[in-house]
């Protein structure tokens, strides 16, 4: 299944004009917690999907702490996704993406488990409203480096649609390199160094 982010519009992800602090190279909110099942970030917590919220957002049964716009139409795909699959219900599977300001949901994130040859693919998605605050990049320099601790993992990759360019400046302020292109997708890597013979 392609990453989630690259079927969004171009907006789907955080301006690439934004001067959010998180937007920068050199922010320490690449830095995350586990707290659980948890993902903790300086703004963020990335929460994976109770039966409860898969099931408000297939039926459209509207819950108090989801923003406005929640769901999009990608995390109504998603939520299906993960209802579907058990692998996606994993500690590397889909999560919600939640302001810790608050509690509202605000998107979605999540890791295609399982791995294939030691590639792990990710996709993500920012409700309309959360744009242009560094959220999307806050939660993929997470997601990205949470997946680098995953067993057999060596590899972590998206594909955006090249329609989409700020979906792909997200993912190489994650620590991503555009590596592979054709006419409709580019496609996006980070590939973690050997380990130093002992």
């Amino acid at each position: 299944m392609s990453s989630f982010l690259s079927s969004d519009s171009p907006k789907s992800s955080d301006s690439a004009d934004s001067r959010d602090a998180a937007d920068s190279p050199d922010s320490p909110d690449s830095a995350f917690s586990l707290n659980g099942a948890e993902l903790r970030t300086a703004r963020l917590l990335l929460r994976p999907w109770t039966d409860g919220e898969l099931t408000a957002v297939l039926d459209g049964t509207r819950q108090p702490h989801w923003a406005a716009d929640f769901p999009a139409d990608g995390d109504r795909v998603i939520a299906g996704f993960t209802a579907q699959n058990p692998d996606a219900r994993g500690v590397y599977g889909q999560r919600q993406i939640l302001e810790r300001d608050g509690g509202a949901v605000v998107g979605a994130i999540g890791l295609f488990w399982p791995p294939r040859d030691g590639a792990l693919e990710f996709g993500y998605g920012i409700v309309p409203s959360r744009r242009g605050r560094g959220y999307a990049t806050e939660a993929a320099r997470a997601m990205v480096a949470f997946a680098c601790t995953a067993p057999g993992v060596h590899t972590v990759c998206a594909d955006v649609e090249l329609s989409n360019p700020a979906s792909g400046r997200v993912l190489e302020k994650a620590g991503l390199v555009r590596w592979s292109s054709d006419d409709r997708l580019a496609r996006y890597r980070l590939t973690a160094p050997e380990p130093a013979a002992g």
